[in-house]
């Protein structure tokens, strides 16, 4: 399963750890039978792929995470060829399913094993590096932070973690960082508690938007979703399904748009000439999924997640527009030595 934003209001780990959230919706939405195929791109521990599989569909699971890669070896025993695990990005889905399938499924942000795990640098609340990669490749957050000009922080935690004092924390960032970088996630949530305050009334950790901005932005998970969802319209057979779960309002967002976008729901304007409606790419999607009071109870990590589904018609798909789907372009100036979208 996948964690909520930032992941760290509930990051207790524990029973919350290996349970797919909104599974039997999922289910329903892909409907697996024998013949099927369907991707899973956000493998994980494999929640969503197992139940696929006892349904009988075949499984093609991606995750960038090798961790998690060699975690399901024994589903692989298990199951034989009908799954395959593949080591990659959901966003290259097209080229690792190598064909056209029934479904895909999409479980974003960071999982559970990432963010009980002190030693990956997710959360806050648990004192280990300041990493965050999913893949472990490419800069982590700790070169974020020690790399980047106070403005582009800024930025950064303004677009990608809606924290309203993000100019006064890149600002505190650059300022201590002269003095000694950081290393640890413990070190920098201090800072961002110094800087803007915790009053007992607090629901969340003052650290957490920061957390959040630093961890999408370091594995550039919105530009990800946006390419994997065009992707998966280009896979999906005509009555393929296309469900995705999402856990803050970035995401849901951008998949909302593409969803609205790809069924010919957007407006024109009224004030210019009638054009001829393109063909719908997805069926009207279905109504939004969110988790009953007793799967939030069971899992608290579930509470902010959503379901949005759509099946497949037979129009061909429609071009990558980034723009339409609301991605932060962040080209980001400093010494990362890669820009990111």
């Amino acid at each position: 399963m996948m964690a909520g934003p930032g992941g760290e209001s509930s990051a207790g780990g524990g029973l919350a750890r290996h349970i797919p959230v909104l599974l039997d919706a999922v289910i329903a939405a892909l409907d697996p039978a024998p013949g099927k195929t369907i991707v899973d791109g956000t493998f994980g521990a494999g929640g969503y792929t197992a139940a696929l599989l006892e349904r009988g569909a075949g499984v093609v699971a991606i995750d960038r995470d090798p961790d998690a890669i060699a975690g399901g070896q024994a589903l692989a025993e298990r199951f034989g060829d009908r799954l395959r695990l593949e080591l990659g990005r959901f966003s290259e889905m097209e080229d690792i399913a190598g064909g056209a399938v029934d479904g895909v499924v999409l479980d974003v942000g960071v999982s559970s094993m990432q963010l009980d795990e002190a030693e990956r640098g997710f959360s806050f609340r648990k004192e280990g590096p300041l990493d965050m990669r999913m893949g472990r490749e490419g800069p982590s957050a700790a070169d974020v932070v020690n790399r980047l000009k106070a403005g582009d922080l800024a930025r950064i935690f303004g677009l990608l973690g809606e924290e309203r004092h993000a100019g006064r924390i890149g600002r505190a960032i650059e300022r201590r960082r002269a003095e000694k970088p950081f290393e640890t996630t413990g070190d920098l949530a201090g800072l961002i508690e110094r800087t803007i305050g915790r009053k007992p009334s607090d629901k969340i950790h003052p650290a957490t938007r920061v957390f959040q901005a630093l961890r999408i932005f370091v594995n550039d998970e919105l530009g990800e979703l946006a390419r994997a969802l065009f992707a998966a319209e280009r896979i999906l057979k005509p009555g393929g399904v296309i469900a995705v779960v999402t856990f803050h309002s970035l995401e849901d967002r951008i998949v909302k748009r593409f969803l609205t976008s790809r069924t010919g729901a957007a407006g024109g304007s009224r004030h210019l000439p009638e054009a001829a409606a393109p063909q719908p790419i997805f069926e009207k999607p279905q109504k939004p999924v969110a988790p009953d009071e007793a799967e939030t109870a069971q899992n608290p990590r579930a509470r902010s997640a959503r379901l949005r589904a759509a099946r497949r018609t037979d129009a061909p798909a429609g071009s990558e527009d980034f723009d339409s789907l609301g991605v932060p372009a962040l080209f980001v100036t400093a010494q990362l030595g890669e820009k990111a979208r």
